[in-house]
């Protein structure tokens, strides 16, 4: 076998990228004419981090190194990079070897951390990433050091098979997983003691990175640390920690889905949920009542809010994270999902200088997102936008932004009442759950104000009914609510492996899906990649239905308002509903059949 000197030589890799025409032959002598004082730069910039870096940073610089800090074109297609995966994934098809591209959420975090030593592992840049009775994967961007393979086999009893893997990501989740280890096995020896004192800890946190991640710091605050880092991310929404009987176990909703990403020790949860509480100021010693709090935190020159519920379960309290990220909650109008005609319609009751708005849908539908982008989309200096929340999800300068506060006698409908004398023009509601507060909504509407809000409803017209059974007089529901619009959340195809397929639309009828015409249809779908994780999504779409409250529509709502008639009546007046826009998202190539099915079951 070759060594691994030979194999990663710059003669060598430049051959393989140039074999399989990703550079050109005027990009090999660039990069052969400027490698050595590139490296020469990148050792010393390396050399400095060692200087102010506690630790010992092994890893010398490589010619892939140097090739990916050129930020060269792909001679096969310019509008591609040629980075350090691309690389990889070329030299890894000429060695013949598997490449592997790390999903952190399918790792085990026991096999990664017991399986070799921490230093080994960062020397020699090998990451244990799975086993079975005889044999164990490692991941390497080197897979020719014949030596340190067989120290691997030897201290495992296990024949060794190694993928390649990128340098950055195999560091990046050495220093993760060590790093949390380290801090999950402290933690667990010092939190087995009879007291615990986590002392006077502040709420605004800057994430460290996870290379940061000191041996001899507190190390429930490196775990923690560590946990919201990691969420940050994997884009997830929600962190969810829960107690079991002989395990705490964390997980992460990504694009609506859960997934399960550590098993800690039971005895570390409660250092856990302690550190994280006192964060959220909430009150430590209570372990019996629910609660609410929030976290501001800033990672990256990136700042983003936390809401942290506690409940108590059976063997334990159990935290649910959801972090409020300011790119998700603050877009524009025309990137949230809209038709070209909901939009309009949507833009014609929002600029309304008085009445309703409603937004519907369940918890998770995107509710918060389509408001705060309304609220910034109507935001002016010559607007004063006054908010009630509960809690308030996203702290934003442009708007007066109030939380609700039942303890103290802050409600909804309370609180309402004295807004009206802070001469608002665009007043938000975070939700209208009871007859008081709809009643004061409806005369913040009627002396001239523009109110959004939303219900927990399953459909547009729905919502009518749903005001009707809070006690609102039908006249009145007539006089103020100009639209509601009913929402959810569909998962995107995975741009990167989407590929087209066809289907009978007999068999899609069969099943409530309607897309017009007989015989095939040509639709699409994921296969599954590295950047989905397998599972053909990526991100998130919303779908609508807008129902304008027009003349027709007024003269239906009435106290015995029949929910059907005033959904026939809406579609003969252009309203689309939630599985017709879904539809329309299925062939447009945006989503799947099976999203549709999930996510408008109701609509059949």
């Amino acid at each position: 076998m070759a060594k691994s000197s030979d194999k990663l030589s710059a003669e060598n890799v430049c051959k393989v990228l140039l074999k399989y025409r990703l550079i050109s032959e005027a990009q090999r002598r660039e990069i052969m004419a400027k490698k050595d004082r590139l490296a020469a730069k990148m050792e010393q910039i390396r050399a400095m981090r060692q200087a102010s870096s506690k630790g010992r940073i092994f890893n010398p610089v490589t010619i892939v190194d140097v090739i990916a800090s050129l930020q060269m074109e792909r001679a096969d297609d310019p509008s591609k990079p040629l980075d350090e995966e691309t690389i990889f994934q070329c030299l890894a098809k000429a060695w013949k070897i598997p490449y592997k591209k790390i999903d952190p959420l399918k790792l085990d975090l026991n096999l990664v951390t017991t399986t070799i030593p921490h230093t080994f592992a960062m020397k020699h840049l090998v990451l244990p990433v799975g086993r079975d009775d005889e044999s164990l994967t490692v991941a390497t961007p080197d897979p020719f050091n014949v030596e340190v393979m067989q120290d691997i086999a030897q201290v495992t009893h296990l024949k060794v098979k190694p993928v390649v893997s990128t340098k950055t990501d195999i560091i990046k989740l050495i220093n993760e997983f060590f790093g949390f280890k380290r801090s999950i096995v402290a933690a667990e020896h010092q939190f087995s003691m009879p007291s615990v004192d986590l002392g006077n800890l502040e709420q605004f946190v800057r994430l460290r990175a996870s290379d940061e991640l000191p041996s001899n710091d507190q190390h429930i605050v490196n775990a923690v640390d560590h946990l919201f880092s990691y969420a940050f991310d994997q884009r997830a929404s929600d962190v969810h920690i829960e107690p079991k009987r002989e395990k705490s176990v964390v997980r992460l909703r990504i694009d609506g889905t859960l997934h399960t990403v550590y098993e800690l020790p039971k005895n570390v949860h409660s250092a856990i949920v302690t550190r994280i509480k006192n964060l959220a100021r909430l009150d430590m010693a209570e372990k019996r009542r629910p609660q609410d709090g929030r976290i501001k935190m800033e990672k990256g020159g990136v700042e983003a809010e936390i809401r942290v519920s506690s409940v108590p379960v059976a063997f334990g309290e159990k935290l649910v994270m959801r972090i409020m990220d300011p790119d998700i909650l603050f877009q524009e109008l025309e990137n949230l999902g809209f038709t070209s005609m909901d939009l309009i319609r949507y833009h014609q009751f929002i600029n309304m200088p008085h009445g309703i708005v409603l937004v519907c849908g369940p918890t998770g539908s995107g509710k918060s997102t389509t408001l705060y982008s309304t609220l910034r989309y109507l935001s002016s200096p010559d607007i004063n936008i006054t908010t009630i929340e509960d809690p308030i999800e996203m702290v934003d300068e442009r708007f007066n932004q109030i939380a609700v506060q039942p303890a103290i006698g802050i409600t909804f409908a309370s609180i309402l009442r004295n807004i009206l004398r802070q001469d608002p023009d665009i007043i938000m509601i975070g939700e209208m759950r009871d007859l008081e507060t709809a009643e004061n909504a409806i005369q913040a509407a009627l002396t001239g104000h523009l109110v959004l809000s939303t219900l927990h409803t399953n459909d547009a017209p729905s919502s009518i009914t749903r005001l009707l059974d809070l006690g609102i007089p039908s006249f009145l529901i007539q006089a103020t609510v100009a639209g509601i619009v009913a929402q959810r959340l569909v998962r995107k195809i995975c741009p990167h492996c989407k590929e087209s397929f066809e289907i009978e639309s007999a068999e899609l009828s069969s099943m409530g899906l309607d897309v017009g015409g007989n015989g095939y249809v040509s639709l699409h779908r994921g296969k599954g990649c590295l950047k989905c994780r397998g599972t053909g999504y990526l991100g998130r779409s919303g779908i609508f239905e807008v129902l304008p409250v027009t003349e027709g529509i007024r003269k239906l709502i009435t106290p015995e308002c029949d929910v059907e008639i005033l959904r026939d009546v809406g579609r003969r007046e252009g309203m689309v509903t939630l599985r017709e826009n879904a539809i329309k998202k299925l062939l447009d190539g945006k989503t799947t059949y099976q999203e549709v099915l999930r996510v408008t079951w109701e609509q059949l």
